[in-house]
């Protein structure tokens, strides 16, 4: 799935970023699974929206992978508000994980 943005610079380094929120359960990045689904950069308010979603509605680990989402964004755009929202629609699925995060995974 590719990730819906209005930035396509920011987007690209935002989601390198990104790429070292790892979820600990499955051992790969937030990217590769294909948990981000949004990114939204508001220039003049300086607020960065991102929308994601997590394995399933009860992962164990949903609040330390957010967190780790929200800590890597404001290290990489210290000067802006930083908000992460989840969501399940789409539910998240193995055809949303990317070709590098199934060659991780050996699918």
């Amino acid at each position: 799935m590719n990730v819906v943005t209005n930035s396509d610079i920011k987007s690209t380094i935002a989601l390198a970023t990104l790429h070292n929120v790892i979820d600990p359960e499955i051992g790969l990045n937030v990217v590769d699974l294909g948990l981000i689904y949004q990114i939204d950069f508001d220039e003049p308010g300086r607020k960065i929206s991102t929308t994601m979603t997590l394995t399933t509605q009860f992962c164990p680990m949903g609040e330390s992978i957010v967190d780790g989402v929200t800590q890597a964004m404001q290290q990489t755009f210290p000067d802006d508000a930083i908000q992460v929202d989840l969501t399940f629609n789409p539910p998240w699925s193995y055809d949303l994980i990317s070709e590098e995060g199934r060659k991780f995974l050996n699918r």
